[in-house]
């Protein structure tokens, strides 16, 4: 359902990704790791159409991937961070973000979305007055409203509580488990080894490692002393 294939970006001249190639089925939920600057957002924002790659190739559901490209009605994103219009309030938000498309409200998981991001009363006040973890969120609940085939989202948890980030693991299974494919990424390794179902490892810019948890942690029983072997391996190498 997602291909990277070879996928490159440069900003000047430091490669922010370098020949990135992986793949991600319907029913998955693969988790994309590593260190800060490893190249994952960029990777990220390259897959939902946000950023153009210097070379390479990105299909979803068999399309190609640029702005605006229809087969991104499919896909729930959370990159970035939350972008609100602050003088309305967060349903109003929601609203807006899902009529501009020229679609009729609500959307299909409006309710599942609005419960799994326990905004409560706060929906009906002004965003200027949330908090950054009430804006993050919110941009989940509009990521999760449409009941979207895929989802690619960035640090999905940042500003949840634990109760809140079991109720989001739980709804990204349910989800896999009903056809929908998945993408993070995250540094909660624990949260990852209990949620995810593949994992792709990066380090500067480059593919460390791809595959089915199970056979990535090579009986290690750890994710984060797998991961962690991993990446100083990769810098090893790279030195």
């Amino acid at each position: 359902m997602i291909q990277a294939e070879e996928l490159s970006k440069w900003y000047g001249r430091r490669p922010a990704v370098q020949g990135l190639s992986f793949a991600v089925s319907p029913g998955q939920i693969c988790a994309l790791l590593g260190p800060n600057g490893a190249g994952k957002t960029s990777t990220m924002r390259m897959l939902v159409g946000l950023s153009r790659p210097d070379a390479g190739a990105v299909r979803i559901a068999d399309r190609p991937v640029s702005l605006g490209a229809p087969v991104l009605r499919r896909v729930g994103v959370l990159i970035d961070g939350p972008a609100f219009v602050p003088h309305l309030t967060g349903a109003a938000n929601l609203r807006l973000l899902w009529q501009a498309a020229g679609r009729d409200w609500p959307p299909p998981g409006l309710d599942d979305a609005l419960d799994l991001a326990g905004l409560g009363a706060a929906l009906d006040r002004r965003v200027k007055g949330y908090s950054m973890g009430m804006k993050q969120r919110l941009t989940l609940a509009q990521a999760l409203m449409r009941q979207p085939d895929v989802l690619v989202l960035d640090e999905p948890a940042t500003g949840l509580d634990p109760a809140e980030v079991r109720a989001l693991r739980r709804h990204l299974a349910a989800r896999a488990a009903a056809g929908a494919t998945v993408l993070i990424s995250s540094h909660q390794l624990a949260e990852v080894q209990m949620l995810a179902s593949h994992l792709v490892v990066m380090n500067r810019g480059t593919l460390v490692a791809a595959g089915a948890l199970d056979d990535l942690l090579g009986g290690v029983g750890s994710l984060e002393d797998a991961y962690l072997t991993m990446i100083e391996g990769s810098d090893r190498a790279a030195r």
